[in-house]
């Protein structure tokens, strides 16, 4: 299921993000309700000067000391137009930066205009850099998927799988070995600066897990506050199936199988769970394996190019047009025929 971001209000953005952007409200309490509808930070420059045909006016407006300094040159009268037009515009909120006092007019069409007005005693230039963080968190793509997941040394495990499979008993498993739990059985993904999928969990049912027949338990309380991840970027997706006597398992891992989230594509496996299979070992194993590929190191590649080279040593034609591994498959396969 994915969700799209059309606008958060600056009340949302300032409960979220006062303490980091270290924000405080000077007035226009009552226009907290007002929408921020771009995921993106302006400084005002040239509508200071009355000139808004190509005006930012859906996003934050930030003035530093350039813009402050400016406005010291410009009558009462002329500020007042100004800032008047701004909030005419639906301007979303003003925050002024190293802590500058609002100008008197300023501060008055503020109020009238039940326009908030904020201060931040941070620089400029790490405001402007830290917001765009915090707003683009808020715009970015978002999509929720029926999954757990863990951050397994470092490499963030999503496993899919039908209800009543064992995704919660496999990711306890998990937990006990010393792994962390990001979320269970409802995963919150979104996809940040078009390039990476970071997940987390509802704010409600952070830490808690459910196990059949046990019912609800308390990660943090029972493993210690190290089990629990807020956050974990997603590198590889496990999808958990019911053996059944025709499945078809991977055997070799040379053909790399992908799946999509938010238009990205993960490296994705399956596994076959049957009794006398220890799901969280493989699924422990596979992410490690995913570490070593992501540093450049594939087993299945390199043991075929082993093998590939050995044919070629004994003057065996290793026909390059089907690999090695894959045929051996094949021949495995007939003769069970």
């Amino acid at each position: 299921m994915q969700k799209a971001i059309h606008g958060i209000t600056v009340a949302h953005f300032f409960e979220t993000y006062r303490k980091k952007l270290r924000m405080e409200l000077v007035t226009g309490e009552a226009g907290l309700h007002r929408l921020i509808r771009e995921g993106s930070i302006n400084r005002p420059a040239l509508a200071l000067t009355g000139f808004f045909k190509y005006f930012a006016n859906k996003r934050i407006q930030v003035l530093g000391a350039a813009e402050m300094t400016y406005l010291k040159t410009r009558s009462p009268q002329d500020q007042a137009l100004t800032f008047r037009q701004m909030a005419k515009k639906s301007v979303p909120c003003l925050i002024l930066t190293r802590n500058f006092n609002a100008t008197p007019p300023m501060f008055a069409v503020a109020e009238e205009m039940r326009l908030p007005l904020f201060r931040t005693p941070l620089i400029t230039m790490n405001f402007v850099n830290l917001a765009t963080l915090c707003i683009d968190n808020e715009f970015a793509p978002g999509s929720i998927e029926h999954a757990t997941t863990l951050d397994i040394k470092g490499v963030g495990v999503l496993m899919r799988g039908d209800s009543g499979v064992g995704k919660s008993e496999c990711a306890l498993a998990l937990i006990e070995r010393g792994h962390s739990l990001v979320s269970d059985d409802l995963t919150v993904i979104k996809l940040l600066d078009e390039r990476e999928l970071m997940a987390s969990s509802r704010q409600l049912n952070r830490g808690y897990m459910e196990c059949r027949g046990i019912g609800i338990i308390n990660i943090a309380e029972m493993f210690g506050v190290k089990s629990i991840r807020l956050e974990k970027r997603i590198d590889l997706v496990v999808t958990l199936r019911e053996w059944t006597p025709d499945a078809i398992e991977e055997r070799t891992g040379l053909e790399e199988q992908y799946y999509e989230i938010l238009g990205m594509k993960i490296p994705h496996i399956e596994l076959f769970v049957r009794p006398g299979r220890d799901i969280a070992r493989l699924v422990e194993v596979a992410a490690l394996t995913q570490a070593l590929k992501r540093m450049g190191h594939d087993p299945a590649r390199d043991f075929n190019d082993r093998l590939i080279a050995s044919m070629s040593e004994q003057g065996s034609d290793p026909q390059a047009s089907i690999k090695p591994i894959e045929r051996e498959e094949s021949n495995r396969g007939a003769s069970h025929d």
